[in-house]
């Protein structure tokens, strides 16, 4: 392990920032969380794609992306890893992770910025974090600039009033799973958290600050709710995995089973429009229907879920063939 220290440069409202600070915290990995501001300008020209969080390793380099940022990690310090040892549960672990990335995050877009409560909070505690002074009017003044731009992307990203239904549906069925489960035990994979958990904490961290959203866990998924700030920080944890031939806790399947009836579905739905060069794409899932453009990263998150598949051992993907197969995820991963 180094001792000289990772930086983080993200934002308490960027749900990635929030996974990947978690991630480090638990594998007591050295950081220094530098949040928002000027400090930014240090990471100017460093990543190609500007995103937060920004990673700045100990030896200067920088990365960004979350999900390579964590397999990199696991390459470089291989204790308190956090993909599971068997092959089996470390591909359902991925997969778990990539769905809470790629479609819970619209719950965390939409319940953001669809509602004028929510969309004027945010934006104004969004720009507190970002300035850290120069008075009231200044930060409101960002504020609404920054409003603007967030409520104009909703049509981009597929979070629209006519695709909510779809996402506040699959929403509620994840977190539902998690209030059955996080009172029994913490974790998906044994006593100590994998990626999944961080994927999911990822989104679901700002769901519990929203106003609308908070709302609905208070009232509905508590323990969910004061789940999301024991995995912030689970340093203190050490833990087991659960054994290879052990059962599956049963929200794997639930998830796995909200996953191919909505998540594969949308990048079946998206590969098949950019492969005829449509620049939209639409499809229905759990009685709802959903619309967006294509876009490319999708494509390569379902290229990959089918190239991890793959590279399954044997004996690891015919353990796993049943279970995809019952809850609609096998086909999508067999290409």
């Amino acid at each position: 392990m180094t001792d000289t220290p990772y930086k983080i440069y993200g934002a308490l409202g960027s749900p990635y920032s929030m996974k990947m600070r978690a991630v480090l915290r638990y594998r007591r990995l050295p950081m220094l969380w530098i949040h928002g501001g000027g400090a930014m300008a240090a990471t100017h020209g460093k990543v190609k794609a500007p995103v937060i969080p920004i990673i700045e390793y100990p030896d200067g380099s920088f990365a960004n992306d979350s999900t390579p940022l964590i397999y990199d990690l696991e390459t470089r310090h291989p204790d308190r890893s956090i993909v599971p040892p068997d092959p089996a549960r470390a591909f359902l672990a991925h997969l778990i992770e990539d769905f809470g990335d790629e479609w819970m995050t619209k719950a965390m877009f939409g319940y953001r910025w669809l509602r004028e409560v929510d969309q004027i909070q945010m934006s104004r505690w969004l720009a507190f974090d970002q300035m850290k002074g120069g008075g009231v009017a200044q930060s409101q003044a960002g504020a609404e600039m920054f409003r603007a731009r967030q409520v104009g992307r909703m049509g981009i990203v597929g979070c629209t009033e006519e695709n909510f239904p779809l996402i506040e549906a699959s929403t509620r069925a994840v977190l539902a799973a998690l209030e059955h489960h996080v009172t029994d035990r913490h974790c998906l994979f044994g006593t100590r958290p994998s990626l999944a958990e961080f994927g999911l904490y990822g989104q679901i961290s700002q769901l519990g600050v929203d106003p609308t959203p908070e709302t609905m866990l208070r009232e509905d998924y508590p323990y969910t709710l004061r789940w999301l700030l024991h995995i912030d920080d689970m340093s203190g944890i050490d833990g087991d995995w659960d054994a290879a031939d052990a059962p599956l806790a049963p929200i794997v399947t639930t998830l796995l089973g909200i996953i191919g009836a909505v998540y594969f579905p949308f990048l079946l739905a998206n590969a098949a429009a950019l492969e005829a060069g449509a620049e939209t794409f639409s499809f229905t899932a759990m009685g709802r229907p959903f619309a967006q453009g294509t876009f490319k990263y999708q494509a390569k998150c379902l290229a990959e879920l089918r190239s991890r598949f793959a590279a399954l051992p044997d004996a690891a993907r015919a353990s796993l063939t049943p279970l995809l197969a019952e809850t609609g995820c096998l086909v999508p991963l067999q290409g």
